[in-house]
C-alpha cells in the first residue's frame, strides 16, 4: 500500500509524538520523506544535512546498502525466532563480533530492544550479581546529576534530569547521585577538560554515608550526551574506576551514545582507557535502522550466575525480541559497514578539523560555551530571561529551514554527525549553524 508522503495537518492528530512540542510541530510540520548517506530529504524536496546522525544513532549514514540488504534477506528467510530456550545463529554471531571489538575483559552480551531497556537490564544484573555472590545487602544504585539513562523507571531513577522526576517521581528507592562534571572554569575547552577529577571522590562521601556494603553499582555516561555534551575531566573516570574497585562496587558505562566510533574508538572505554564491569549500548549497534540494545558484561559477572543445576534459568530476565533475527542481521551488517569504511576510528582523524570549525563560533552572539571531543560537539547559548530553552529551540527550527539538522537540549545545541562526514560537509554544517545563531540573536 502506498503511503501519503505529504500528509495534511489534519492527518497529524493521532500520533502523540515523543519528546516533542506537539502543538508547535503540528502547526508547522517538519517532515522527512527520504534519506541517503549524509542527507535527509524533506517533504518539500529540500536536502537537509544531518548534523546529528539521526538521533545519535545513524553513525554510518543513511540507507547503507549492506544493512538494507541484510534486513531484506533475513525478513524473507527467518522473520522471528524465540530467544527463550531456543536460538538462531545470527544472535550468536553478532555477540561474538561485539566482544571482538569490545574492551579486554568484556566477554558476554545480553540483548535488549533499546538503550532504556539496556540500562534497566544492567541495573537488574548488578543487583542479581551481588545476590548470587551472597551480598544481597548491596541494593543501592548510584547515578550522576545531569545524567541521562533512558526513560525506564530504573533509568530515570539513576538519571539526573529534573523533568523526569518532576513528571514521574523517583521510582526506585535508595538511589543517590554523584555531582555532574560541568564546571564553569572549563568553558571553551578543546577536548577533555583539565579541572574536575576531584568530583569522582564524592563517591567516598556516599560510601561513608550509606556503607559500601549497601551499594551495588555506579552508572555514568563516560561522556554525557543528551544533557549537553558534558565531558569527563582528565583523571575523573580513572578515579571512579579506582574507587568502585576498592569498595567492591560495579561500574557501569552507559555507552548508548558514545559506542561505535563516536569518540574515535569502538567504545569510549577504550578511548579513555578505563574498563567498566558492564557497558550498555544501542543506537549505533544497528545504525538506528532496527531497534536493538545490549548489555556487555565482564566474564566475572556472567560466571557468577553459572551455578547450580544446569537445567535452571540462571537470570530470570529477558524480552520477546532479545536478539531478534532481523535486528541481529542489521547489527552484523552495521559492524561490517563500519569496518569497510574504518568508521570506528575515523572520528579521531577528523577531530582537529571538527574542533577548529566548531570553536570558530565562539565569537557569535549569545555563545557562552563550546565543548567537543571526537565527532561530537556542543554550542551553549545564553538563555532568554524567563524563557529557558527558547533561544535554542528557535535555532533548531531555523536550522531545519536552512538545510541542516541539529539537536537541542535546553539552550545547548548538540552536534554528532554521521562518521562518514567529509571536511567540506563539516565546514558547511558549522557555517550554516553560525548563520542561524546570528539570525536568532
Amino acid at each position: 500500500m502506498a503511503l501519503d508522503r505529504k500528509p495534511a495537518p489534519n492527518d497529524l492528530s493521532a500520533f502523540w509524538m515523543p519528546f516533542t512540542a506537539n502543538r508547535q510541530f503540528k502547526a508547522q510540520p517538519r517532515m522527512l520523506v527520504g534519506a541517503k548517506d549524509m542527507h535527509y530529504t524533506a517533504a518539500d524536496g529540500r536536502q537537509v544535512l544531518d548534523g546529528t546522525a539521526g538521533l545519535w544513532c545513524c553513525n554510518a549514514g543513511h540507507c547503507r546498502p549492506k544493512i538494507t540488504q541484510a534486513i531484506t534477506e533475513t525478513a524473507s528467510t527467518l522473520d522471528y525466532a524465540p530467544a527463550f530456550q531456543i536460538g538462531h545463529p545470527g544472535a550468536f554471531e553478532l555477540a561474538n563480533r561485539l566482544v571482538d571489538i569490545a574492551p579486554e575483559g568484556i566477554e558476554h552480551v545480553f540483548y535488549t530492544n533499546s538503550g532504556s531497556e539496556a540500562v534497566d537490564t544492567a541495573l537488574k544484573i548488578a543487583l542479581a550479581y551481588h545476590r548470587a555472590r551472597g551480598e544481597a545487602s548491596r541494593t543501592r544504585l548510584i547515578g550522576r546529576e545531569r545524567g541521562y539513562h533512558g526513560v525506564g523507571f530504573g533509568g530515570i531513577s539513576v538519571g539526573g534530569i529534573v523533568n523526569n522526576r518532576r513528571f514521574f517521581g523517583t521510582a526506585l528507592n535508595g538511589v543517590d547521585h554523584l555531582p555532574h562534571t560541568h564546571l564553569k572554569e572549563n568553558a571553551f575547552t578543546k577536548g577533555q577538560p583539565e579541572h574536575g577529577a576531584y568530583l569522582a571522590e564524592e563517591l567516598e562521601r556516599l560510601v561513608a554515608l550509606h556503607g559500601a556494603e549497601t551499594i551495588a553499582a555506579v552508572i555514568v555516561e563516560p561522556m554525557a550526551g543528551s544533557t549537553g555534551v558534558l565531558l569527563p575531566p582528565k583523571g575523573y573516570l580513572e578515579k571512579l574506576r579506582e574507587l568502585t574497585t576498592k569498595h567492591g562496587i560495579l561500574l557501569i558505562f552507559d555507552e548508548v551514545i558514545t559506542g561505535f566510533g563516536r569518540l574515535g574508538s569502538p567504545f569510549a572505554a577504550q578511548h579513555f582507557g578505563v574498563i567498566p564491569d558492564m557497558m550498555t549500548c544501542a543506537k549505533g549497534l544497528t545504525n538506528g535502522v532496527i531497534p536493538m540494545g545490549a548489555v556487555l558484561t565482564s566474564g566475572a559477572i556472567h560466571d557468577a550466575f553459572m551455578q547450580g543445576p544446569d537445567h535452571v534459568i540462571e537470570l530470570f530476565h529477558g524480552y520477546t525480541y532479545s536478539g531478534n533475527p532481523i535486528a541481529s542481521a542489521a547489527g552484523i551488517a552495521t559492524l561490517e559497514t563500519y569496518a569497510d569504511g574504518n568508521l570506528l576510528t575515523r572520528a579521531a582523524k577528523l577531530e582537529k578539523h571538527w574542533e577548529k570549525a566548531l570553536h570558530g563560533l565562539a565569537d557569535h552572539p549569545n555563545v557562552i560555551d563550546i565543548r567537543n571531543m571526537g565527532l561530537i560537539g556542543a554550542v551553549e547559548l545564553a538563555s532568554i530571561p524567563d524563557a529557558p530553552g527558547k533561544r535554542a529551540f528557535d535555532a533548531f527550527v531555523k536550522a531545519f529551514e536552512a538545510g541542516i539538522m541539529i539537536r537541542i537540549t535546553g539552550d545547548t545545541i548538540a552536534l554528532s554527525p554521521p562518521l562518514i562526514i567529509s571536511e567540506e560537509q563539516i565546514d558547511e554544517l558549522i557555517s550554516t549553524l553560525g548563520s542561524v545563531i546570528k539570525a536568532t540573536a
